[in-house]
């Protein structure tokens, strides 16, 4: 069993940044693909971004493209979205997720993939 937990969220002002960050424990050691994605009220919950073991390769989504990092620290079982230039429509709850399994690339977007989730934090862009 992996046990997720994001860090806080908070209120940013658009253009502004935030960093959110994802610890696993448990059997952390068996993550091979880790995720962020993200909820807006009303709106089904849609794929931000992933990151393999191994190779590292990032994989975004086009709306967070050039804006949003994905890295991750294996030392430290930690995985990290750093988000810049944000925009209203980037508010909504983030949820860090996580699976054992080697995902292509295809199937890095598909929440139905991820095993693991943490409880989600809210992040809130406006002025």
């Amino acid at each position: 069993q992996v046990e997720l937990v994001e860090s806080a969220g908070g209120w940013v002002q658009p253009a502004g940044s935030l960093r959110l960050s994802c610890a696993a424990s448990g059997r952390a050691s068996s993550i091979y693909t880790a995720a962020w994605f993200r909820q807006a009220p009303g709106k089904e919950r849609e794929f931000v971004a992933a990151i393999r073991r191994g190779d590292g390769h990032p994989y975004y989504a086009d709306s967070v493209k050039g804006r949003f990092t994905i890295s991750r620290e294996r030392v430290n079982n930690m995985v990290y979205l750093q988000m810049n230039n944000l925009k209203p429509e980037d508010t909504a709850v983030y949820y860090c997720a996580a699976t054992s399994s080697s995902l292509i690339l295809s199937s890095m977007s598909n929440k139905g993939r991820y095993d693991y989730w943490g409880q989600g934090t809210q992040v809130t862009v406006s002025s």
